[in-house]
């Protein structure tokens, strides 16, 4: 059975990004349907977005809240943040497999693969 699940580390500080609340929604014709939202724990993961009988085929979008993280944190952004989050629309061809989506954090970047 697969699961989708990520992983958020800050690479301004080197370690993981704890707190990041992340949504995820899945795109509808009337528009986006908001599946859950949680955030990331200590370790900067979130074991698991969607798995079992919510796990289906589709496009997913990925909602970070990268500047609520970075504010949390004490670091000084500008208003408007030049990231205030980071979106990723990923697409699940295979409802067998583990899909990990990884996300890479810094004040003005972010950068996002598939993992393992």
């Amino acid at each position: 059975m697969g699961q989708l699940t990520t992983h958020v580390l800050d690479i301004s500080t080197g370690l993981a990004a704890a707190g990041v609340r992340i949504e995820l929604h899945a795109p509808t014709p009337e528009g986006l349907r908001l599946l859950t939202t949680t955030a990331t724990g200590a370790d900067g993961r979130v074991a698991a977005l969607l798995s079992g009988a919510s796990f289906k085929t589709g496009s997913y979008l990925l909602t970070f809240y990268t500047a609520e993280y970075f504010r949390a944190q004490g670091v000084r952004l500008p208003e408007p943040a030049f990231l205030e989050q980071a979106s990723v629309q990923i697409g699940i061809a295979a409802a067998d497999q583990h899909y990990h989506v990884p996300l890479l954090i810094a004040p003005w970047s972010y950068s996002v693969y598939r993992g393992g």
